[in-house]
């Protein structure tokens, strides 16, 4: 959809790998060559031969090491030293060999809390021994690109500089802003864009969880259009110690993004996913829209399977927008080095 081909795919997870094969590769919509691999054990070299990019440059790399290690769910000094977190150095063996123009990686905040300070240092410092520039992360905001979800994420871009001599413009800028700001762009999108239209007859993505008697009646108390666990008047064991997981078995506000979708974004008990105003959690679908996926894109895998793929995406209107500066970037970088081999 950002009119960039891609050429090589690596991903373990089962379902997710049946996922794209089913929308991207058996459609014919992209040649890609995907490898359902662990990546610690797939080399870089290996996949070059196999797809073509040891005939060919690497314009854009894109990455997205597990994010749990670094979640803000894990307290304390919890995912310190977590192999998760090693991900991220792996990623840059395969920027080291593939030696894309740009890279560009995804995580969560947490990535930058003092605790996690040595893998990103340790990610700087690889990067600049290879000669590439690497701007400071920036966390950005889905709801900022036209994605109706309040989704906050990292993302650290690099460049290399044997062929690029300062960095592009990036990130792009925001092409949608606070209804209470003075701005001429148009608002965030709210989750109505979302539920206000039915799902197709055939989606077999149109899938919620199926709740008990009590949980039913429980949502049946909480106030449409935004109302909160609390309101319902159920309290749980674990809520009677402390004040925390307020947003968990809440109703989602229709009138404003949607909350970030996590890989549990169809179980109410896991956050804010309670449908605006019917009495059950979210629809795969419905999460899927909330990311930006065209309601052709079908998730394998079932309901939970379906949640966690949807979870771990960057959403695709927000991709679309990161990578549109990156493509006009590398079409001026090949034409420059066009120009200099003629003359």
């Amino acid at each position: 959809m950002a009119d960039i081909e891609v050429a090589a795919a690596v991903e373990m997870n089962e379902h997710a790998c049946k996922t794209y094969r089913r929308n991207l590769i058996d459609t014919g919509l992209t040649s890609t060559h995907l490898f359902d691999r662990d990546i610690t054990e797939l080399s870089p070299s290996e996949l070059m031969k196999k797809s073509g990019l040891d005939a060919k440059k690497c314009d854009i790399l894109l990455g997205g090491p597990p994010c749990q290690g670094f979640s803000a769910h894990r307290l304390s000094d919890a995912g310190v030293n977590d192999p998760r977190n090693a991900l991220l150095l792996r990623y840059f063996e395969y920027v080291r060999i593939l030696r894309p123009a740009f890279f560009l990686v995804e995580n969560v905040p947490g990535m930058l809390w003092p605790k996690h300070k040595s893998f990103v240092d340790a990610f700087y410092s690889l990067a600049k021994s290879a000669r590439y520039g690497v701007l400071d992360p920036v966390v950005i905001n889905a709801r900022d690109y036209g994605v109706p979800q309040n989704r906050r994420r990292v993302f650290i871009l690099g460049y290399d500089r044997r062929r690029i001599k300062e960095a592009p413009a990036w990130p792009p800028k925001p092409t949608h802003a606070d209804p209470g700001a003075e701005s001429a762009l148009p608002h965030w999108r709210p989750a109505s864009l979302v539920f206000d239209r039915p799902a197709l007859r055939s989606d077999p993505n149109d899938i919620h969880m199926m709740h008990g008697k009590e949980l039913v009646a429980t949502f049946a108390r909480t106030p449409a259009n935004g109302g909160s666990r609390k309101d319902s008047g159920r309290v749980l064991p674990c809520h009677e110690d402390h004040d925390g997981h307020r947003d968990v078995y809440g109703r989602i506000d229709p009138k404003a993004p949607a909350p970030t979708m996590t890989t549990a974004c169809i179980n109410p008990s896991k956050g804010r996913f309670v449908h605006p105003t019917k009495h059950h959690g979210i629809t795969l679908r419905q999460a899927a829209r909330i990311q930006s996926f065209p309601d052709w894109f079908i998730f394998e895998g079932g309901l939970m399977a379906g949640g966690v793929q949807v979870g771990n995406a960057v959403p695709v209107d927000l991709a679309r927008a990161l990578l549109a500066p990156l493509r006009k970037a590398v079409l001026s970088i090949r034409a420059a080095e066009e120009t200099a081999a003629a003359a």
